[in-house]
């Protein structure tokens, strides 16, 4: 900054104080002021104002970059968080699929498991069916040959029941 620019700096400084120190807050904030600044000189205040902009501008211009810069990384870096939050669902996908296989193996298993346990109580069934129709055979023949001898019986019965005599017909005449 250059000299001008700081006279009239501390000129202001000075204005500041006295208004501070003395409690000038009744009267006009332009009053006075032109008692107790120095005249300012148009080309001082040009100086100043490209000093100060001199002084500044390669700072905000640096700023404005950065934020620029960190504005781009932000948006990288939340492109990369969907991107990578995108991965995690899919594995979360991946072992829910996993987890379906596992399930379905499980249930397939149980289902070979139930079909070997039907194919045997159908063999069993067939087995006792089997044999519930030899029994009824059987049954039947023994029950067919009781019938039979009893009808033997009966028949052996009336062969051995006496029978009476007929007379012939030389007793009748007689």
């Amino acid at each position: 900054p250059s000299a001008a620019a700081e006279t009239l700096w501390c000129g202001l400084c000075r204005r500041a104080e006295l208004c501070r120190l003395y409690g000038s807050s009744d009267a006009s904030p332009d009053e006075g002021v032109v008692e107790d600044l120095p005249i300012i000189d148009e080309k001082a205040v040009e100086q100043l104002t490209e000093g100060l902009i001199s002084h500044y501008l390669p700072d905000l211009q640096r700023s404005k970059s950065a934020l620029h810069e960190l504005t781009q990384n932000q948006v990288v870096l939340l492109e990369t968080l969907e991107q990578e939050i995108t991965k995690f669902k899919e594995c979360n996908y991946i072992l829910d699929v996993d987890a379906l296989f596992s399930e379905a193996k499980h249930y397939h298993s149980k289902l070979v498991s139930i079909r070997n346990e039907m194919m045997m109580l159908h063999e069993k069934t067939s087995k006792l069916k089997k044999r519930a129709l030899k029994l009824q055979q059987k049954r039947q023949k023994e029950e067919l040959e009781q019938e039979q001898q009893r009808e033997k019986e009966l028949e052996r019965e009336k062969q051995l029941t006496a029978k009476p005599a007929r007379r012939t017909s030389k007793q009748n005449m007689q």
